[in-house]
């Protein structure tokens, strides 16, 4: 099968905002809970520096929100001699004078390699970014607005840029390597997240986790992390999930990906308008509906025996999947029915001369080698990172009052050694300690937020993953599917914004029902 052709956005070097398939095959089950603590001689406390602190107002659909903005860091220790291993870099916001029962959130995005800045300045901060309504990127330079969907107006929210990101960082070099993995990840924001209760006396508030992309995959394993360490979720939102990396990693003897990303081929071809007429007339859902259908009926059993499929089954199964995707028989037949991401995303539009997004394939780009068989980036990453760039260091010198020359990384540059999966001969796979956690707690919520149009972590992969945990019917209810017609980061198209808004307003209150 042919190499894996997944953008290097994804990957643990300096790049990442969504999901990373491992560069080997990898199971995200951590191999330990806990990382073992460095043996070294006692040390004195360390000096912390003091958050900066601000007063700030909003209205927000005629109701004024006054609320505290606390800008810092929280010490990560080693557990045995005392010593400070790293500093994690965090933003919360609490609305003043609030009651006792007011819930707490914490948000952080993914990559690895990403800091928080896309859901706090994209999604749930009472500022965001000014894009076109659509998404797309406006001129330069940006513009902030009031987010008149902030998630303020539900909860107290706390964004944390792990270890690598943002300006978070191991206190030495020879340090970094531990919190570069999916346990050492988990442990030190679990650790962070316990402590900022402590330190807050939240302690008693109702709790939920958001993240994005392998910001899930972390809440997943962080779900059971806590629960261990005696602090259970009221829920967690899980925003383009991916908790199981064999359902997005492109590898030989690995056809599952290809079975599940089909679907978000075929509204893809459907927004493109590259659908056959009889197709092309059906709303969205419709056709993402007939795209299951076969995904998980004949093109999967067909996958099975592939090789032994007659000429008139083999040309059956190419106008099936033509039909459902945009893409000429001939090339879907040239490539034995396995087409990998990168080879979709340049040949639907290339009569055109354009490709189609990654993150959100609603954006056409133009590559360098229109012939060529793979695209050279992503147009939906390019429309994004400029602005939130710029906005976000505006923002926190300006309206935060943290002033520091230290480079914020937003999206990648502070990884500075391969991600450790903690795997062997497996996949990445956080989606057993979710299970656990909800096993040991029955009341925790999940809410899967997905965008029709989002190839790094397709909808369908995270219906089969939550299919795949097989959980007991008691706690199936537990878990719900929203969707947006919008890509990986869905809120930055207005009206996906809103709606996710009402969704997880509409989720919280049902997860604090007692």
């Amino acid at each position: 099968m042919k190499a894996t052709i997944l953008l290097c956005l994804l990957t643990v070097f300096p790049f990442a905002i969504a999901a990373q398939p491992p560069n080997r095959p990898a199971d995200g089950q951590p191999q330990s809970q806990q990382t073992p603590a460095r043996a070294t001689t006692p040390v004195a406390p360390e000096r912390e520096e003091p958050p900066v602190v601000t007063k700030q107002s909003i209205t927000v659909g005629g109701r004024t929100l006054n609320y505290t903005t606390t800008t810092g860091f929280m010490p990560i220790k080693n557990a045995q001699s005392g010593e400070t291993e790293a500093r994690i870099f965090y933003m919360a916001y609490t609305l003043d004078n609030a009651p006792k029962s007011r819930p707490l959130m914490f948000s952080f995005n993914g990559g690895p390699g990403s800091a928080s800045v896309w859901l706090h300045l994209g999604a749930l901060g009472p500022k965001r970014i000014k894009m076109l309504d659509d998404g797309m990127m406006p001129a330069p330079p940006y513009e902030m607005e009031t987010n008149q969907s902030t998630w303020l107006t539900e909860t107290d929210m706390v964004f944390i840029d792990p270890v690598g990101t943002g300006y978070s960082r191991a206190t030495r070099p020879e340090l970094a390597a531990k919190f570069f993995g999916i346990a050492g990840d988990i442990d030190s924001v679990g650790e962070m997240i316990r402590m900022y209760l402590g330190r807050n006396e939240r302690w008693m508030s109702p709790l939920f986790l958001v993240g994005e992309s392998y910001g899930t995959t972390r809440a997943a394993g962080l779900s059971n992390w806590l629960f261990n360490h005696g602090i259970a979720l009221n829920g967690i939102a899980l925003v383009s999930a991916v908790l199981n990396f064999q359902t997005i990693s492109f590898a030989d003897n690995n056809d599952l990906p290809l079975v599940l990303i089909l679907p978000s081929y075929t509204a893809t071809a459907w927004y493109h308008k590259k659908l056959p007429t009889a197709m092309q007339s059906k709303s969205l859902p419709q056709v993402v509906q007939e795209a299951r259908n076969f995904a998980g009926g004949e093109y999967a059993s067909a996958m099975m025996k592939i090789d032994s499929l007659s000429a008139a089954e083999r040309s059956s199964l190419a106008t099936k999947f033509s039909n459902l995707t945009g893409l000429s028989k001939d090339f879907i037949e040239d490539n034995n029915f396995r087409v990998e991401l990168g080879e979709f995303n340049k040949e639907l539009l290339r009569g055109e001369r354009r490709t189609t997004g990654r993150l959100d394939s609603r954006f056409k780009g133009i590559d360098r080698d229109a012939g060529g068989s793979n695209t050279g980036g992503d147009p939906s990453m390019n429309a994004i990172r400029p602005p939130y760039t710029a906005a976000f260091n505006d923002y926190v010198r300006r309206e935060l009052g943290y002033k520091s020359d230290v480079e914020y990384f937003i999206l990648g540059g502070g990884i500075t050694a391969p991600w450790n999966y903690n795997v062997t001969n497996q996949y990445a796979d956080t989606s057993v300690q979710m299970k656990d956690a909800m096993a040991k707690n029955p009341y925790m919520k999940i809410l899967v937020a997905q965008g029709y149009y989002d190839m790094a972590t397709p909808f369908y992969a995270a219906e089969y993953t939550i299919s795949a945990l097989n959980l007991d019917p008691t706690l199936r209810k537990n878990v719900s599917f929203e969707y947006y017609e919008s890509g990986h980061m869905m809120y930055i198209e207005t009206k996906s914004l809103a709606k996710l808004k009402s969704d997880v307003a509409a989720f919280m209150a049902g997860a604090m029902k007692k």
